[in-house]
């Protein structure tokens, strides 16, 4: 090699160098990606970029990761990490953040625990055997003095809204209040503790004890009515028309279906609420909606034996409005529900949140529970049946109302003994709740982030054979590849070597 080669070599090594400190030097200062994805589950929301636009302190994020996580743990721990880079250039770094290993020593992990981050046991593949591990995938967000933590930071989950909303927490000094109404078989806010979980990040949720003297519900963004039982009085009534007229909220979940003491009949049930809602062109029917798409319900054979059996009269609700309320939920199961309709005046708007299969139908009140009964296709001569409803005015402004025929839907029980677990709600029902109390009473846009990257997309499922020939394939082929290449390239080699050998080679 000639000293001329040898200096165009060492300049062209510079040159790349060069712009490889170059490229790093302004990934360190921008970031950007493009966002293929459905949902755009990459792109940050308005909601969050107003939030870190609006900042005026410093926000710390520690992030407490395990090592030698999981692969699909890893991804959240990456997705996680480019999240916290655009937040921090959005908010001109006023968002700062670290990582941290807690499996690291004794001390680390103290320090995640005490901080509200526990670990959490997970199942890893290690030479085609399976074991658990421990592990800490969580982070805690920091303002001034004040901290709220994430407990778990999962790949696909709603990882934008529980950072936003944290932030928000943290920097909000004044929460919107919303009223959840006592005092006539209304469960309390620990008998929604998973809804009133989630509410309370942004808001102060406030039981409501209303009296038969004027009561001020003014300062409420939202009044939500869940479940009651007993006859509410005309003028609570007509103090919560008064709340309407001045531009209040209204959730309702109610049930109008009261199953005896037997548990084998449904008679009707009427709280007042229903005439009520009546008179605003709310109707909810008198009967009972079946399902093909359904739950399970549990009944005892002779010797004691439990034994689980398809029950229509717990629908199964997939099919929902494209609507801020509903969007990103897979299912909701409904116990006991009727049908809603509308009859009210044209000034306002009728939106259908949530309606029944394709097979489904409804049975007046009372009805017969038989559990006995052999269902065919001609018990569900109906579709698309009406069970969660918004009623807005066209003009934008003034009252919303959300009705859902269903009121325990959402409600996890309360507690009977100190420390004991009331039963855990599946995530579409209490997003359900959560989210129409949220589109009543948010301002902020954040309600469009819960959901936000939580659809589970499935892999289609194979058999076992199938599944061994695929393992097997991704370990020989490659092997198969090399050794054709090798062939390939040695018969060719002998091949050019034979031509030169050849007299008339030139």
């Amino acid at each position: 090699m000639t000293m001329r080669n040898r200096k165009q070599l060492l300049y062209s090594f510079l040159l790349i160098s060069g712009v490889l400190v170059l490229i790093n030097i302004l990934s360190a200062s921008f970031f950007a990606r493009i966002d293929f994805t459905e949902d755009k589950r990459y792109t940050l929301s308005k909601a969050t970029k107003k939030i870190l636009k609006e900042l005026k302190q410093p926000v710390t994020v520690t992030a407490y990761f395990s090592k030698d996580l999981p692969a699909e743990l890893m991804k959240g721990r990456r997705d996680f990490k480019d999240m916290l880079v655009e937040y921090s250039n959005l908010s001109h770094n006023k968002v700062v953040y670290e990582f941290l290993n807690p499996s690291e020593n004794d001390e680390a992990e103290q320090k995640a625990q005490q901080a509200g981050i526990q670990p959490r046991l997970v199942s890893v593949r290690e030479k085609d055997q399976m074991k658990q591990q421990r592990v800490y995938i969580g982070a805690v967000v920091k303002v001034g003095e004040k901290s709220e933590p994430i407990p778990e930071i999962l790949p696909g989950s709603s990882m934008e809204y529980n950072l936003s909303a944290a932030i928000k927490k943290l920097t909000n000094t004044e929460k919107p209040s919303i009223g959840l109404l006592q005092g006539n078989g209304e469960p309390s806010l620990a008998g929604i503790s998973q809804a009133y979980a989630a509410l309370d990040v942004l808001y102060n949720v406030e039981p409501v004890y209303m009296t038969d003297t004027t009561y001020t519900l003014n300062k409420y963004k939202t009044l939500a009515m869940v479940n009651p039982k007993d006859t509410i009085k005309e003028s609570y009534l007509q103090q919560i028309d008064k709340f309407l007229s001045e531009g209040g909220n209204l959730f309702v979940a109610v049930n109008h279906i009261d199953v005896g003491g037997q548990g084998n009949m449904g008679m009707v049930a009427n709280s007042g609420i229903i005439s009520w809602l009546k008179k605003k062109g709310i109707v909810i029917a008198d009967n009972a909606v079946v399902d093909a798409n359904c739950g399970y319900a549990s009944a005892q054979q002779q010797g004691g034996i439990i034994y689980q059996f398809k029950f229509p009269f717990l629908p199964v609700i997939n099919n929902f409005a494209k609507h801020p309320i509903t969007e990103g939920l897979d299912a909701v199961m409904f116990q006991f529900v009727s049908q809603i309709s509308y009859s009210g005046d044209a000034s306002k708007s009728f939106i259908p949140l949530a309606t029944t299969s394709e097979k489904s139908g409804t049975q007046s009140l009372p009805v017969y529970f038989d559990i006995n009964k052999n269902w065919s296709d001609a018990d569900f001569p109906l579709k698309n049946i009406v069970v969660a409803a918004a009623v807005v005015p066209k003009s934008g402004k003034g009252d919303k109302i959300v009705v859902i025929s269903n009121g325990t839907f959402g409600v996890n029980g309360e507690s009977q003994q100190p420390n004991q677990r009331t039963r855990q709600l599946d995530p579409g029902n209490v997003n359900l709740l959560v989210n129409s109390i949220d589109w009543l009473s948010d301002d902020t846009g954040l309600i469009d982030l819960r959901t936000k990257g939580a659809k589970i997309r499935l892999l289609d499922q194979i058999d076992d054979g199938k599944k061994t020939f695929l393992k097997y394939l991704n370990f020989f082929l490659p092997i198969i590849l090399i050794i054709g290449y090798g062939v390939y390239r040695f018969n060719r080699n002998r091949n050019i070597r034979m031509k030169r050998m050849e007299a008339h080679y030139v």
